[in-house]
């Protein structure tokens, strides 16, 4: 399955998929991009070719997370959206080969629930990371940042809407490795072709083993917070928040 508007993926002889999100200017995928982009992730990680999956984008950032004014044009959307991003990251998260995330410039919203679904993350030195989602009259996300950088950290950038960069998620070790932004796909590839070169059988069980010992069910805990994006999107303050993202002012309270 491919969407040329949003994503594309493209199996290499060495057994390593590549999946680029490709939506311009920033990623942000719409309802239909999440379906289709859980679809593929989940589909490769079934094909006994596949030996690992690299996740990359094109553009001026990895991804912006949801479309917001998909949204404010209809909000009746959000449980769709909702359940294509909780599709998604559970294919990365669940998915049956290990998952390299490859990021640059920002990382927001759902490129943080691909980040914290995701066995690996490569980051280029541009990268920020963040969940302005009280900004954007949401929840969601947390889970997958906690995962990432701890209880705190998350609370304080959940809170303020911060970013965090590259260099101190890699301090936090939130990212394996900071390398230059015209050395990300290199980098993310080297290392993907290293775990491709293994037996694949071991791979596949030791995704499994190290999933299983994993100290909270992560799929249970978004679905927790996805519960209260509902309860948010039926308060006022939400919808005067979405429309200031999407008119490009401050929203005040």
């Amino acid at each position: 399955m491919t969407s040329p508007s949003q994503f594309h993926s493209t199996l290499h002889s060495n057994g390593v998929a590549e999946v680029v999100i490709d939506r311009a200017p920033v990623n942000a995928l719409n309802a239909a991009g999440w379906h289709g982009l859980a679809a593929e992730i989940a589909s490769l990680g079934e094909r006994e070719a596949v030996r690992v999956i690299v996740i990359r984008a094109e553009n001026r950032g990895f991804c912006a997370g949801v479309d917001i004014k998909e949204l404010a044009a209809n909000d009746k959307l959000i449980v769709s959206v909702n359940a294509g991003n909780y599709a998604t990251f559970k294919a990365v998260h669940l998915n049956k080969v290990p998952v390299i995330a490859a990021v640059h410039g920002f990382v927001l919203g759902g490129g943080i629930g691909i980040c914290g679904a995701a066995d690996i993350v490569i980051a280029a030195d541009d990268a920020s990371f963040g969940l302005p989602e009280v900004d954007r009259g949401a929840m969601g996300g947390a889970a997958h940042l906690q995962r990432m950088f701890g209880v705190q950290k998350t609370r304080y950038l959940f809170f303020t809407g911060e970013m965090i960069g590259a260099q101190e998620a890699h301090r936090l070790g939130a990212v394996e490795r900071v390398v230059p932004r015209a050395q990300l796909r290199e980098t993310a590839m080297a290392i993907a072709e290293r775990i491709a070169a293994k037996s694949p059988a071991m791979i596949r069980i030791a995704k499994e083993a190290l999933t299983g010992i994993e100290p909270a069910n992560l799929e249970d805990q978004y679905r927790w917070e996805q519960g209260f994006t509902l309860q948010a999107y039926m308060s006022p303050d939400s919808a005067a928040t979405r429309a200031a993202f999407v008119d490009k002012r401050e929203a005040k309270f």
